[in-house]
C-alpha cells in the first residue's frame, strides 16, 4: 500500500517541487520519504517528521484530512521543521 502511494507522490513530483525532506511515518505499516524530488519507502533521517496511521495518510493526501485539524486531535503528530511540512501543501494542492 505505502509503495503505491509513494508511486503516486513521486508522479505528482515530476511537475512540482518540494524542498527539504520529509517523512511519513505510519509505525508498522512503514514510512515514505520525500527527499532529493522523489518519494521513496526507504528509511531515513529527515528535516520534518509527520507520524500518522496509514489510513489517515491517505485521506490527508486526498484532501479528506485537515492537517490542523489532524494536528489538533492527535490524528497527526509533527516533529522537526514545521516549514518543511508547511511546503507539503503546495506538493498536494
Amino acid at each position: 500500500m505505502l509503495e503505491k502511494i509513494a508511486a503516486d507522490i513521486r508522479k505528482a513530483l515530476e511537475t512540482k517541487s518540494f524542498s527539504g525532506s520529509l517523512k511519513f511515518d505510519c509505525g508498522e505499516a512503514g514510512v515514505i520519504v520525500l527527499a532529493d524530488g522523489t518519494a521513496s519507502t526507504a528509511d531515513r533521517e529527515t528535516d520534518c517528521t509527520l507520524r500518522l496511521s496509514q489510513e489517515n495518510l491517505v485521506n490527508l493526501l486526498k484532501g479528506k484530512l485537515n492537517p490542523m485539524m489532524a494536528m489538533a486531535t492527535g490524528k497527526l503528530k509533527l516533529s522537526g521543521s514545521p516549514t518543511v511540512a508547511m511546503g507539503l501543501a503546495r506538493l498536494l494542492g
